[in-house]
This record gives C-alpha cells, sequence and structure tokens, in this order.
C-alpha cells in the first residue's frame, strides 16, 4: 500500500493556506481509500532547529565512536531520514516567504540531503539514492510568480530533490491570494480540482 508523508511548514497554523492544502489532499485521500497510510510532519509545531556545526559533525563521527552528546545529535537527522526512507510519497504544503523556502523547510532539507545516505559522489557527479518517491509541491502564494524570474523555490525544490534522486516530482501552484477575492477564489478552486486529482490517484497506487 502507498504511504504518504505530509509535511507541513507554513507558521500560520491552521490559519495557513499550504496548510490548507495539505488538509485537502489528506481529506481526499481518505475518501477515496479510508485505510490509507498517512503521517504528517508539522516542522513548525516540531521547532525545528537550523542545523549546528556539531551536529553535522555528529554525522560524520563513526556511530561507534559519537559521544552520548553525539548520537543525540545525530538521532534527529537519523529519525527524519528513517521516515522518508519508509513512505512512497512526500506532499509537501509549500509557502512563498521572500520568494524562497520557509527556514525551518530549509532545516529539514539540511538533515535529509546528506552524503552517503540520500546521495553519493562519483567521479560522474553526484548519485541520488533516494529512488521511487514521489513528491507533491502544494504551493500556496500571496502574489503571481509561476516561470518567472522571482520564482526562485520551483527551481530550488527539483534541484534540491533531483540530487537526492527523485526526479517525479509535481506542483500545484495557488497564486495570487493576497490580490485580491476573486482571485483567490479562482487559484484555490484550480488548485484543489488538480490536489483532488492527485490523491485520489496516490490512494490508488
Amino acid at each position: 500500500m502507498n504511504k504518504v508523508l505530509v509535511i507541513n511548514s507554513g507558521i500560520s497554523g491552521e490559519q495557513s493556506q499550504s496548510n490548507q492544502l495539505t488538509e485537502t489532499f489528506i481529506k481526499v485521500l481518505k475518501a477515496n481509500d479510508s485505510d490509507a497510510k498517512v503521517n504528517v510532519r508539522d516542522l513548525v509545531s516540531d521547532n525545528l532547529p537550523h542545523l549546528s556545526g556539531p551536529e553535522m559533525q555528529a554525522w560524520m563521527t563513526d556511530a561507534k565512536l559519537r559521544t552520548a552528546e553525539q548520537a543525540e545529535l545525530a538521532a534527529l537527522s537519523d529519525d527524519l531520514l528513517d521516515e522518508l526512507f519508509d513512505h512512497d510519497t512526500i506532499v509537501l504544503g509549500m509557502p512563498l516567504y521572500n520568494l524562497g523556502v520557509p527556514s525551518v523547510f530549509k532545516a529539514y532539507i539540511d538533515r535529509i540531503s546528506r552524503a552517503g545516505k540520500t546521495f553519493s559522489y562519483s567521479e560522474a557527479g553526484p548519485k541520488g539514492l533516494v529512488l521511487g518517491k514521489k513528491v507533491i509541491v502544494l504551493a500556496a502564494r500571496g502574489g503571481q510568480y509561476q516561470g518567472s524570474e522571482h520564482d526562485s523555490q520551483t527551481a530550488y525544490l527539483k534541484s534540491v530533490w533531483g540530487l537526492m534522486g527523485v526526479t517525479d516530482i509535481e506542483f500545484v501552484y495557488a497564486e495570487g491570494l493576497n490580490m485580491s477575492a476573486e482571485i483567490a477564489d479562482s487559484a484555490l478552486a484550480k488548485a484543489r480540482e488538480k490536489i483532488s486529482r492527485l490523491a485520489a490517484g496516490a490512494g490508488e497506487q
């Protein structure tokens, strides 16, 4: 059975448009398959800290040689990696903050994008190790940026997941949410329609 991991990074809780989009995905998925396996990780409520030098050094230390403090520091990344590999589809609730990803999501990426774990180096360049997974990005934006020079977020997400070996990545954009009620309503309706199709498909895998 397809296992779905939903990752939220909106800082506004239930008012977050991106969190509302992931909630739509979950509702449709469960409506189509009541036995669907869905786990939700909220990076904001988890209060995921930014990566530190000592934590990175802990990863680079052989597990048998780690101090108790290093073992505790390394455990966070190791747990996130185990969770990632245990799921088939990863759904990202993705707000656009200052033309980039939320800092807490960057802190998440810093812990799962690890040489020797999710990618490796070779003479031909980096090789992704996260294979056979699909990433769905539910992007909520106050303005309209898709396809413009200001949309650095899309390129970044494609690149960082591609580095780890994920090439099946699909985006759903809900844009212009702060421009006017009419634009927002139209954008959300179109986004929810596409989300419904993707969620129904995820339940059938």
